[in-house]
């Protein structure tokens, strides 16, 4: 790995978290229960290592019993460039999807064109690219 990887802290919604992100950005999911790892701090069923690989690399768990899940505040997750822009469009609009929309993907007048996003699961995306990608 050459950068650091995302890795959340979710309250009991790992599964479905890391299923929806799959869903949005496609790639290989794998989730191993607390079962399997022969975890006993919380629900067998309880996801205690989830990995998404491909394109957007993200992984987490769910928080066990007296843990912290995630809170992101001051933090974006910055997709800016990672693909051609009709797949940052497509990406966008999925992560919106329950989620909520705090700039618009648009061109600025700076002449990129980003969009902020804070999904169902409470992440912050930052989306763009810039000028002469084709949209």
């Amino acid at each position: 790995m050459t950068a650091p990887q995302v890795y959340v802290s979710f309250p009991g919604t790992a599964r479905e978290a890391l299923g929806f992100y799959a869903a949005v950005f496609g790639g290989e999911l794998s989730l191993h229960t607390n079962e399997d790892f022969g975890r006993t701090d919380g629900p067998p069923d309880a996801i205690a290592h989830g990995e998404l690989s491909g394109t957007v690399a993200l992984a987490g768990s769910d928080t066990p019993p007296g843990g912290t899940s995630v809170r992101l505040e001051g933090v974006m997750l910055s997709l800016l460039g990672t693909a051609e822009p009709e797949i940052l469009h497509e990406w966008f609009n999925k992560l919106s999807s329950g989620g909520r929309v705090v700039d618009p993907l648009a061109p600025k007048p700076w002449g990129a064109s980003d969009g902020q996003v804070i999904d169902r699961y409470g992440l912050h995306w930052l989306i763009g690219y810039e000028p002469g990608a084709d949209a």
